[in-house]
């Protein structure tokens, strides 16, 4: 793609990098055959390429973003799958989040947006604030169709509660800052991301993977001073926050790296991972923490992709359950990983299935299923059918978020590939399948 951008424009690290990224572009198309938005919506400027060109005629004429432009890319779920599809290797992904800094910096949305953005940023990434609001939304929560019906700006409030779980998990004895000794002989020694809306949501993800890795011989520690990733204000364009939150991890991590050391920092919710995985590139520019945030995405990995570097023995239970993977977009698309999580499971027992248009978004895409709520409830439901198409017992994935979105379309059980690898090599049944016949009739089947 051609491109007019100014000596002074280019004098400006986030300019000059979208201004290669744009230029890397060449009109193929291929993108608009695997996103998400188009599928639906069929409009050019809802796929990569038609918004490739709002934010290149935004940014090359310098102006503020105009409501056209902002609708188009709010409607992205950043779901990366042109990144995988795009034979140029153009990275959407930073032009994207360069594109809503500067809608952030640049237009005044409308009230009810702002506040409804600032309340996700303020409650979301901290897990305090977040259960206190999951109490309020106990009560709220019978008035949600209502909110949704009445539309505008209640609509959002309404998407809210109805992805609030009808109740709230107690807090877990695991959730950090802590460290849990390896319980055979010491193999290693890693951090893990406690994260912020995953411990409230289902502390029970963290507690499988610090049971997994400290059986197979894996110091765990979850550090003082370690929170939100910053990922669900970062893709509100919030960039300021974002950095704030990746400082103050890289400073956590670092303290550990310096002291025990550390082999890896293992995150259990593939969207963090993908975000922790790019400090390197948003601290770029930063003196102070360039050199520490890019050793920290080094150190990044999803726990299934640090797990096959372990042994992890020989798998005690279950068996012969039939599990639809659904790789989280964050995984496939974001990380590029895509085959450890389906081998761990056929490792363990599992019949792995994958699910048809896998690489379509299930709509959660961290805040887009309270932001977009229409488009996330159809893509939602396309995702669930898909899932249903392969007669699974359960559903598997590696994200807090699908987790979520997925379970409001669905009677299946979903559960964390980390619960069902901890089951199999002797931890407890996973908690969504405590009350289901399918616990029983694996210990059957493997017996």
């Amino acid at each position: 793609m051609q491109t007019s951008f100014s000596i002074h424009q280019l004098a400006d690290p986030h300019m000059a990098e979208s201004e290669k990224i744009l230029r890397k572009c060449v009109h193929c198309g291929f993108c608009t055959a695997t996103c998400p938005t188009f599928t639906l919506l069929g409009d050019e400027l809802d796929s990569p390429r038609g918004r490739i060109y709002l934010i290149k005629e935004m940014l090359e004429n310098d102006r503020p973003a105009d409501a056209r432009t902002v609708r188009h890319v709010d409607r992205c779920l950043s779901c990366l799958s042109c990144m995988t599809t795009c034979p140029s290797g153009v990275h959407y992904m930073h032009l994207v989040d360069h594109a809503r800094a500067h809608i952030e910096q640049t237009y005044k949305r409308p009230l009810a947006d702002r506040l409804t953005r600032e309340l996700l940023a303020f409650v979301l990434p901290n897990p305090g604030r977040f259960r206190m609001s999951l109490v309020a939304a106990f009560f709220a929560r019978p008035f949600a169709g209502l909110l949704k019906t009445l539309g505008g700006p209640l609509k959002p409030l309404g998407a809210m509660l109805e992805l609030a779980p009808a109740r709230a998990p107690l807090r877990s004895a695991m959730e950090g800052p802590g460290s849990f000794p390896a319980t055979t002989a010491r193999r290693g020694r890693v951090a893990m991301l406690s994260g912020c809306a995953q411990p409230v949501l289902a502390p029970q993800i963290n507690e499988a993977a610090i049971r997994l890795l400290t059986r197979a011989g894996i110091d765990v520690v979850l550090p003082e001073g370690e929170g939100c990733c910053g990922a669900l204000v970062h893709h509100m364009g919030k960039e300021e926050r974002a950095l704030t939150d990746a400082r103050r991890n890289v400073d956590a991590w670092w303290r550990e790296i310096e002291g025990g050391g550390l082999d890896a920092i293992v995150i259990t919710a593939s969207g963090c991972g993908t975000t922790i995985k790019d400090y390197g590139f948003m601290l770029r520019g930063d003196p102070a923490y360039a050199e520490k945030a890019a050793r920290v995405s080094e150190l990044a990995k999803d726990i299934s992709e640090f797990l096959p570097t372990l042994e992890l023995g020989a798998p005690e239970r279950p068996g012969g359950l039939v599990v639809a993977y659904h790789s989280a977009c964050s995984m496939q698309h974001g990380q590029k990983i895509t085959r450890q999580p389906k081998d761990l499971l056929k490792a363990a027992g599992f019949t792995v299935r994958d699910v048809p248009e896998g690489h379509l978004c299930c709509g959660s895409a961290g805040t887009y299923n309270i932001l977009q709520p229409d488009l996330a409830r159809r893509l939602r439901d396309r995702k669930v059918a898909n899932i249903e198409k392969t007669a699974p017992d359960l559903v598997a994935t590696g994200n807090i978020g699908c987790m979520t979105q997925i379970g409001g379309g669905t009677g299946l059980p979903i559960v964390h590939t980390a619960e069902l690898l901890d089951w199999a090599y002797g931890g407890p049944v996973p908690l969504a399948l405590r009350e289901t016949a399918l616990a029983a009739r694996a210990v059957e089947a493997a017996e």
